[in-house]
């Protein structure tokens, strides 16, 4: 039980007492109200509840195999809070709910959780005899994702070259946080986003711009729940591309992702979905209208996705998404509308407060729309709006909550409130025994006892009592005031303080002490940027008090220890205060005071530091008269830093280089009085920003803020495309090639390449359109075109504003005939059991490029063969890497630019079988004389294995991989015994399938004798 209602009985006992006359005396009043004041003094030794943990909202799958649900809640107090819970504002009752309910600590934990039973609101109220504080309010929902139904989804027919839309519809689901992918034919091949194909996260549907025959296949929605971790997949539903001439000329851009109205929260992450049909595939572009698009904007997935990452109010705004393509343009446009969740700008704090004073509790918060405010006590409905005590009683005391509320959520702040009662008392707060003032000054003695109710307050020196007069004054909070101090003013004061509980004083010696004066004040200086400048001050004042100086600049305290490389104090002259500005810069030109000062009074005297020096950057550019090559910049001048501007540079900037170049300007020069010039010999339909830079005798000044970045007028292309040839390709072909033109000569959009050709049989040129402005290579397909037969060829660009210079003609030649003679002779010799050697006759053609082995083994299907081209210059080539024992079949093609020729008769022949895998046993090496004699075993051939045809002995130096080579068919040879280091003898079986695997052995070039194999150092 709190103690307010015993203390409030107490007081109305009392009160009883005194008015019946029954003994009313000054030692019964005494008595209860130490009875009064001790129950205080042990309510006020702890504190109320104050949450460390609580409840969050929760979502419980219903499929979940935990089986129970844990809402926390914690908080700490003197003495320890005790715990309650209620589920949609009606209390629970733990007790009869036990098993399907628990409190571990002030955690609710619920087991087996039902739907019909424990979905709601819940509240954790914490509570302990200094009050009841209440919980945010957590909910607890179950999720689902139910599967999709088992019905057969209907086939979707389209012709080619048509956009297409494949619905989702998700199963019935909470909460609502799906995602989407798309499964094509078989899990887990999830389809590719692309500029063609996308998928929205707003209802999962697959959207394809232009259907392709690529596309036909089975398409599943896949939906994925994240809150509760579960994915569901859809029946397939077939989609069939059809054949379709018709739509080959393409068709406008349709949008069918349409983003909404969205309301955000500031600081959020937004996102919005634009993609349309449309043949070609559109191009898809955002923007921000009357505004340039916010800086954290990230387009992606091709542009369909507009992502604004931390929104801020000022990205509130309409965003519009074009799409286009040559055939023309969809335009989209929603409001973005940015608001806030509520924010404390003032909240509460625990409080203590004189019973019978006013009080205002102020709670203040933002958000938007504005939030409301209302407060709870100890948990339960008090007050709406601003919370105002004309005089607090004992009842007042208790847990508060003022809680802020707007559409988008609700913000806690909780605090105490304890309404105290006490006698007269300085022992918190001492009076200082004693206060020094310099003559002529101010002098101020502090008297703030702890008191409750507000005690009243006089003032006496010595023995007489001071009152508000010309010189001395009161203050409400009791501190005495005295001005223009002489040294009469200087004693001992005793401040008297009394209310209806008791009485109290204190007392401080007043001493007077000389005044602090500047003797040498800084006077004006003028420099120029770089050189240095001496701002003097000199101060006396009472020898018994130390003297400080602190320089300002325009108000702010110069840090001279930090800002070392521009600031010097003198300090080796007593009571000298002089201030050295080195190396001076325009940041430095201000109002410099001086401030002589002791822990009495100071002295301030200042003067100004002008510093010249190059103007500063220009404001306010504005664009304007924009057209294809010229604008017009106007701007506001800059400071001219006491030196008058001589002229402006106006600079540029694209996004082909992150340098700024210097404008040509009309007028050339751009004199200082100016404020507008026309820049010139810009690149049409160019991305442009601008920045100026003024510039005085003293140097040119820091350059403005970059200007908005603008687009120049479109204009008809003057460039011509370079390196205009071309010539071979396949048969009935002609080729021709050009080097496509960087982004800044495309002068406008629709950009693309008029490309002319005839033979010269021919009066007129034939012309085609390649719209595709990367793009340098054109093929022309004509059946009647004779094999390499003349042509003259010219290329030039264009774009929706006109035509531009066709380049100077060229000569090239149309496609060669494919040969058509097949090569003749081919013969094969087999050299091992992975090589082979293929020849044939040379055939005389002076169009031929070479030549075309192919070859596969017998296990092999022939459209797999193994490929080798060679030059027209072979007859012949080596195969390598093949299969020990195994038949292979081979035939050779002539080929050139046009193609392939007839392929050659096909030949077959069966590789060696495999080398022996054994190695040589070496038996022994032995010395004699000025030889060596290396003796081994004889390898043996498995059945799978080439015939040992004999062996070959490799002799060389040890570290080196060069030697003497010896080929016999014995078991045994002789070699040169080493005059000095040691030698390498390799030994290896030799048989039609190729050399067997090695063993070696180490010879020295001392004499011994090695009697058995494993004493020899052999491998």
């Amino acid at each position: 039980m709190k103690p307010q209602p015993i203390i409030s009985h107490l007081v109305a006992v009392y009160s009883i007492f005194c008015l019946a006359g029954l003994g009313c005396c000054s030692a019964t009043r005494l008595t209860v109200l130490d009875v009064l004041q001790g129950i205080q003094r042990e309510e006020q030794q702890g504190y109320g509840p104050i949450f460390e943990e609580q409840p969050i909202d929760t979502v419980y799958p219903e499929e979940s195999p935990d089986g129970r649900v844990s809402m926390n809640c914690r908080a700490r107090g003197i003495p320890t809070p005790t715990y309650k819970w209620q589920r949609n504002n009606w209390e629970m009752d733990i007790t009869l709910t036990k098993g399907h309910h628990n409190m571990v600590g002030g955690n609710l934990e619920i087991n087996n959780p039902e739907k019909s039973v424990d979905e709601g609101t819940y509240i954790c109220l914490a509570t302990n005899i200094h009050g009841t504080i209440r919980s945010r309010e957590a909910t607890l929902n179950f999720g689902y994702l139910y599967p999709f139904t088992p019905e057969k989804r209907y086939e979707v027919k389209v012709p080619e070259g048509v956009g297409a839309v494949i619905l989702c519809d998700p199963p019935p689901h909470y909460p609502d946080d799906l995602s989407y992918r798309w499964v094509l034919n078989d899990f887990p091949e999830f389809i590719t986003l692309d500029k063609r194909r996308f998928v929205s996260q707003a209802n999962g549907n697959l959207y394809i711009a232009k259907v392709e025959a690529s596309d036909k296949g089975n398409y599943s929605c896949f939906v994925t729940s994240n809150s509760i971790t579960k994915s569901v997949f859809s029946s397939f539903i077939p989609l069939i591309p059809q054949p379709d001439r018709t739509t080959t000329k393409g068709y406008l851009p349709d949008i069918r992702v349409k983003f909404k109205d969205t309301y955000a929260l500031q600081g959020q992450n937004v996102t919005l979905e634009c993609f349309a049909l449309g043949n070609p595939v559109p191009e898809i572009r955002w923007t921000k209208y009357l505004d340039p698009m916010v800086a954290t904007a990230d387009v992606s997935l091709s542009g369909a996705v507009l992502r604004i990452f931390n929104i801020q109010f000022e990205d509130e705004g309409i965003y519009e998404c074009e799409a286009e393509n040559h055939r023309g343009k969809d335009k989209h446009s929603a409001k973005v509308y940015v608001q806030a969740y509520p924010e404390w700008v003032e909240h509460i704090n625990d409080t203590e407060r004189d019973i019978g004073s006013e009080f205002h509790w102020h709670c203040v918060a933002a958000g938007k729309p504005l939030p409301t405010i209302r407060w709870l006590k100890n948990g339960l409905p008090y007050w709406k709006g601003e919370l105002r005590f004309a005089s607090l009683k004992f009842d007042d005391s208790g847990m508060y909550q003022c809680i802020a509320e707007n559409t988008h959520g609700i913000i806690y702040s909780n605090a105490e409130l304890k309404v105290i009662v006490l006698a007269p008392t300085f022992e918190l707060n001492p009076m200082k025994k004693e206060v020094l003032a310099a003559r002529g000054g101010q002098a101020i003695i502090e008297c703030k006892p702890r008191a409750a109710p507000r005690p009243k307050l006089t003032w006496s020196r010595g023995t007489e009592l001071l009152r508000n007069s010309t010189r001395i004054r009161i203050w409400y909070d009791g501190s005495l005031e005295i001005i223009n101090v002489t040294v009469a003013d200087g004693g001992n004061y005793t401040c008297f303080v009394e209310n209806n509980k008791g009485k109290a004083n204190s007392s401080s010696t007043l001493i007077i002490t000389a005044a602090t004066r500047i003797v040498l004040a800084p006077t004006n200086v003028d420099v120029i940027v770089g050189q240095n400048a001496t701002m003097q001050c000199l101060a006396s004042h009472d020898p018994s008090l130390d003297l400080t100086f602190i320089w300002t600049l325009n108000g702010y305290p110069i840090d001279v220890d930090k800002e070392n490389d521009h600031y010097e104090r003198t300090i080796m002259i007593k009571d000298n205060g002089e201030l050295i500005v080195k190396d001076a810069q325009l940041r430095h030109a201000g109002r410099y005071t001086c401030v002589a000062q002791t822990i009495v009074d100071n002295a301030t005297a200042s003067a100004d530091l002008v510093v010249r020096g190059p103007p500063g950057p220009p404001g306010g550019i504005k664009i304007g008269d924009i057209r294809n090559t010229s604008v017009v910049l106007t701007w506001s001048r800059g400071t001219e830093n006491h030196s008058p501007i001589s002229n402006y540079t106006i600079q540029s900037r694209t996004f082909l280089s992150e340098y700024w170049k210097n404008a040509k300007t009309v007028p050339p020069v751009v004199e200082g009085n100016a404020e507008s010039a026309r820049v010139i010999d810009l690149t049409p339909w160019m991305e442009y920003e601008f920045r100026i830079m003024a510039t005085n005798i003293l140097g040119t000044g820091e350059p403005s803020i970059p200007s908005q970045k603008i687009r120049t007028d479109e204009s008809p292309p003057i460039v011509i495309p370079s390196e205009v040839g071309g010539g071979g390709g396949s048969n009935r072909e002609l080729t021709i090639t050009w080097v496509p033109l960087p982004r800044e000569y495309h002068f406008g959009n629709d950009f693309g390449y008029v490309i002319a050709f005839k033979s010269f049989d021919q009066n007129d040129w034939k012309k085609v359109t390649v719209t595709q402005s990367d793009v340098g290579r054109y093929i022309h397909k004509d059946e009647s075109m004779p094999p390499s037969s003349k042509y003259q060829v010219k290329v030039r660009a264009f774009n929706n504003r006109g035509n531009g210079p066709f380049s100077l003609p060229v000569i090239i030649y149309s496609a060669e005939d494919a040969p058509t003679e097949r090569p003749r002779h081919v013969n094969i010799k087999v050299r091992s059991s992975t090589e082979a050697t293929v020849s044939w006759q040379h055939i005389s053609n002076p169009s031929l490029t070479g030549y075309q082995i192919r070859y596969w083994s017998v296990h092999e299907k022939e459209i797999a063969a193994n490929k080798v081209q060679v030059s027209n210059k072979n007859v012949s080539v080596r195969l390598e890497n093949l299969k020990p024992d195994t038949q292979y079949h081979v035939d050779v093609a002539a080929f050139n630019s046009a193609g392939i020729g007839p392929t050659s008769s096909t030949l077959v022949f069966t590789t060696e079988k495999a080398p022996p895998r054994q190695k040589p046993n070496i038996t022994g090496a032995v010395r004699y004389g000025s030889k060596f004699l290396i003796t081994w075993d004889h390898v043996r051939s498995q059945s799978n294995e080439s015939s040992v045809k004999g062996y070959k002995v490799l002799y060389r130096p040890q570290g080196q991989y060069n030697g003497t080579l010896y080929v016999t068919g014995k078991h045994y040879i002789e070699v040169p015994a080493p005059v000095k280091n040691q030698y390498v003898v390799e030994v290896r079986a030799h048989s039609e399938g190729g050399d067997g695997e090695v063993a070696q052995v180490l010879i020295p070039g001392t004499i011994y004798l090695i009697s058995r194999s494993r004493d020899w150092s052999i491998t």
